[in-house]
């Protein structure tokens, strides 16, 4: 069985490649190819031809939530892709605000309608429940915020049948892959937190062992001590291969490649991962 994940979008890149903050990771599971998230604007479908990505090829598209970032650029691949199945939380057209630049009506949520992207071609399966999209491939669902140390970021907001709120990100979807070694654990943005994530697809999957984590892991605004209590339960799960990058900051980044060592790596735009089950993993 193999596994191979290349990255698109990503807030730093290869030589030769296009940076934008936001996440695309294009992903061949066995055989069932996936994209999760399309990134802000230009940048997965730029590098997607420097990479030789066919995005007809996909079988699904999984947004991992409604912000900009891993949406904005959902228009431009549908244009290429053709009609394709696309997974979601129903929350995903939500309203989406951010007050980091003073404005708390700041919109950062998804910039087209359903009814734009479904002439594009969009079929839209929205589940609040994990959903099996291809065999021993699932959606986490909602996750339940279990931990004590891991918060939601206050300086989100959505628009509520009550109002502009703090954005409780209900929408925020991550994968796991089912492999004979364990677990591979693709995560968009963990806005829920990533131990929570973690966790909870232990249970959706009923396997305990975590061969990988890749993605974003949103402690670019968290403590040290957070992101040592992060850490430590990354120890505990005894993940092999830490593929973090987008919302991880460089901060909690360097702790983790000071924690793990070569067991860390940085995933930048234009990083290919390959994951043979039988043998490991090359970078």
């Amino acid at each position: 069985m193999y596994v191979k994940i290349t990255t698109l979008t990503e807030n730093t890149a290869g030589f030769g490649f296009l940076a934008e903050w936001g996440l695309s990771l294009f992903m061949d599971l066995n055989g069932f190819k996936v994209l999760m998230d399309t990134g802000m604007g230009n940048s997965a479908v730029y590098n997607a031809s420097l990479l030789d990505v066919d995005f007809s090829e996909i079988d699904t598209i999984v947004l991992s939530h409604g912000h900009i970032d891993h949406t904005g650029g959902l228009a431009q691949v549908l244009k290429l892709s053709g009609p394709k199945r696309i997974i979601a939380h129903p929350d995903v057209f939500a309203a989406k605000y951010s007050d980091r630049r003073g404005r708390p009506d700041h919109n950062i949520g998804i910039p087209f309608s359903r009814e734009e992207l479904e002439k594009l071609g969009a079929s839209f399966e929205l589940s609040r429940e994990p959903v099996e999209i291809a065999p021993g491939v699932f959606t986490s669902g909602e996750v339940p915020m279990k931990t004590a140390y891991e918060k939601l970021d206050e300086g989100l907001f959505w628009q509520s049948d009550h109002g502009v709120e703090p954005d409780p990100m209900r929408d925020d979807l991550s994968l796991a892959l089912r492999t004979s070694q364990g677990l591979i654990v693709i995560l968009g943005c963990a806005h829920r937190g990533p131990v929570n994530i973690i966790r909870h697809l232990q249970q959706v999957t009923g396997e305990a062992r975590v061969y990988a984590v890749v993605g974003g892991t949103h402690l670019v605004h968290a403590s040290d001590q957070r992101i040592q209590d992060t850490i430590g339960e990354f120890k505990k799960i005894n993940i092999s291969k830490i593929a973090c990058c987008h919302c991880t900051g460089m901060r909690a980044s360097a702790m983790m490649a000071e924690a793990f060592g070569d067991r860390f790596l940085y995933n930048n735009a234009g990083s290919r991962l390959s994951f043979d089950m039988d043998q490991g993993v090359e970078p």
